[in-house]
């Protein structure tokens, strides 16, 4: 073998090991790095991933109303701005024409949308799912606990206001004086409220939601329904229905503002919504979102705006609210069952209220207990439930009986929307989501941010509106109940 220049057999068994050696030692190291890319891949994955694995089962992804669907959470997100503003903005279109108010509730309209892409931008990008825990994320602590206050202060607030109507919708049906309105508010509070203010996802109320946004359009329906029964209101003439009687002052047109940015404001649900979007949370997903709750918003909106203003006449023709204005007819069937209908409707939006309410509660008792976000799990159990589960469901409840307690000293609906949207809402709606944008494109950019980008810019811009609405509707919102006084 060795003389013709062939391998002996030992001599091709060592190749043979050899070669068998260096095969079974590149698999080896294939192995390794496919182990070790697996390893960062789930060490890096994000928590918009695991929610996509944590789809509802229940809901079939093929399902339009799934939890987490695009529609459904459009159908939250409008629920939770369609509400008691509806019932008053008439009365401010009669004060101030059609003309402005059309074109606020456009303007009110792109800004809306415009807010809720920069919340949603926020929440993905600093993965958090609160005002509380993207503020500290971004700022400071102490950012968070005023952010919390202020948000809370503003669903506190709103939900009184709807309170405050189901005791209307209670007194107009039934005649009743203002003893048994109080002890109706606080039975609905209890009986209803209550229970629907501990469940733990804002999607759990898709379903409800869409039924109290149908029980709104009867409304509409029935304010038409006057309109063609009894005629045009003899108030109304073309010049003082385009651009109001003549009477408005600059607190007036403000308050207006101040009504519509309540009428719009459902910020406070988006970083929750956000993350209960399916398969994932995206930017592109509530982008869709807002497009389509704030476009139902403003058909809503502009329909009640006319034809009330047509149906109940112009500046003092309007009552505090569509529910007043419609007792002359209360006894009407159609009418009697548009009224529960919106009292049905407002109780459903009171739970989103209360939502915020219980995040920033939950939020100080995590800080105080040294706890971390989304570290439920890990805590101690008594019944069967965490101490964390626990301090929401007494949060809850307390927050219900706090606005239950505002609902019966409070009786005039106008004055309570109007002072909550120049205080609070404002301040959601268009303060904090520019900070948020600027802090984040701060954060990624390092030192080669720009304040000149065209984002920038408009961040800039759309700050000092908000600041804007802050401070000058908080004091227009103030000088008419001084004066009332």
């Amino acid at each position: 073998f060795v003389a013709l220049g062939i391998p002996t057999p030992q001599a091709m068994e060592a190749k043979t090991n050899s070669i068998d050696l260096e095969i079974a030692e590149t698999a080896a190291t294939l192995s390794n790095d496919r182990s070790t890319a697996s390893c960062d891949t789930t060490s890096d994955k994000t928590l918009k991933e695991l929610n996509a694995s944590e789809v509802d089962v229940a809901g079939s992804a093929s399902s339009i109303f799934r939890r987490g669907g695009i529609f459904p959470t459009a159908i939250c997100l409008s629920k939770a701005a369609i509400g008691a503003g509806v019932l008053s903005v008439s009365a401010h279109a009669a004060e101030v024409g059609a003309v402005y108010q059309l074109i606020c509730l456009l303007l009110g309209g792109f800004l809306t949308i415009c807010s809720i892409r920069m919340i949603s931008i926020a929440s993905i990008e600093t993965q958090r799912w609160s005002f509380e825990d993207v503020c500290e994320e971004l700022f400071h602590p102490a950012m968070s606990l005023f952010t919390g206050f202020i948000n809370a202060c503003v669903c506190l607030g709103s939900a009184a206001g709807y309170l405050i109507v189901c005791g209307q919708v209670f007194v107009v049906i039934f005649q009743a004086d203002d003893q048994a309105r109080n002890i109706f508010v606080v039975l609905t509070g209890v009986c209803v409220c209550c229970p629907l203010a501990l469940a733990r996802h804002v999607g759990f109320m898709r379903h409800l939601a869409a039924v109290s946004v149908a029980a709104l359009i009867l409304l509409v329906i029935t304010v038409g329904w006057y309109l063609g029964d009894n005629g045009m209101d003899e108030s109304v003439s073309p010049e003082n229905f385009l651009f109001g009687p003549g009477v408005a002052t600059v607190f007036t047109y403000m308050n207006s503002i101040n009504n519509l940015v309540f009428a719009y404001n459902n910020q406070f649900n988006v970083p929750q919504l956000t993350g209960e979007l399916t398969p994932m949370p995206s930017t592109k997903g509530m982008t869709k979102v807002s497009v389509l709750s704030t476009g139902m918003s403003f058909l809503l909106y502009a329909s009640v705006s006319v034809l009330g203003v047509l149906a109940f006449g112009v500046a003092e023709g309007q009552k505090d609210s569509l529910i007043l204005d419609l007792m002359p007819v209360r006894k009407e069937v159609h009418v009697l069952i548009s009224l529960v209908a919106v009292l049905f409707s407002v109780l459903t939006c009171f739970q989103f209220h209360i939502f915020p309410v219980r995040q920033f509660l939950a939020f100080n008792v995590r800080k105080l207990r040294g706890r971390e976000a989304d570290d439920e799990k890990s805590d101690a159990k008594c019944c069967g439930r965490t101490m964390t589960r626990w301090y929401d469901i007494i949060g809850a409840l307390g927050s219900v009986a706090l606005v239950i307690l505002i609902a019966v000293v409070i009786t005039s609906l106008r004055a309570m929307l109007d002072f909550v949207g120049a205080f609070g809402a404002a301040y959601i709606s268009y303060v904090v989501p520019p900070l948020w944008i600027i802090a984040v494109r701060r954060k990624a950019a390092g030192s080669s941010f720009s304040w000149l980008t065209a984002e920038i810019l408009f961040c800039l811009a759309f700050l000092g509106l908000g600041i804007f609405l802050f401070v000058f509707g908080t004091y227009a919102a103030i000088v008419p109940l001084l004066q009332g006084a």
